[in-house]
């Protein structure tokens, strides 16, 4: 009962993983998000094939306009998130909480995004390059924010905005451009 008290300080990160054919063939890629809980606010940190300590130092630096002091971060006891990425949080004011050792229900929300993303995306497609998964987890992050209603908020949009105008580019069919 205490944790819909503090929902709002409360932040979940998880890795996932999505498979990418590259030149040099079917290459592995570990995709870092952080959620916010009360809004479902969702920041994909960042997808690369080798996530090490130079990467997640890196990543802790690019969220802190995510994270901010006072915050609980919920994340999982995965070695990626090394000491240095710690250290970082811990300096920022952002308070850590490892999760047990195999208790994935337990970061429900950051294991239902990932759920989400693979079923309602990434299973769907086939990616050719790192680009094509950059630019597919930025689409389906637009529509996660914008499109996409939350059962858990009384099927409301995280970031509901009505459409401005309609962008009509020969050759294309017509987008909706929001505000």
């Amino acid at each position: 009962m205490i944790l819909f008290y503090h929902m709002e300080v409360l932040v979940a990160t998880d890795f996932f993983t999505a498979e990418v054919w590259t030149t040099a063939g079917l290459v592995t890629y570990s995709v870092l998000f952080f959620i916010h809980l009360t809004s479902r606010k969702v920041q994909v940190a960042g997808a690369t094939p080798h996530p090490d300590e130079p990467w997640m130092v890196q990543i802790a630096r690019n969220v802190w306009g995510f994270l901010e002091p006072g915050q609980y971060l919920i994340h999982g006891r995965d070695g990626k998130y090394c000491p240095a990425f710690q250290r970082l949080m811990d300096e920022a004011g952002i308070r850590r909480v490892p999760l047990p050792p195999r208790s994935p229900n337990l970061n429900a929300y950051a294991e239902r995004l990932v759920r989400s993303v693979k079923e309602e995306c990434l299973a769907r497609l086939i990616l050719f390059g790192e680009a094509a998964l950059h630019h597919t987890l930025h689409e389906y992050s637009v529509h996660y924010h914008h499109e996409r209603n939350h059962q858990g908020r009384g099927n409301v949009l995280p970031k509901a905005c009505r459409p401005t105008a309609v962008s009509r580019t020969p050759g294309r069919s017509p987008q909706i451009l929001r505000a």
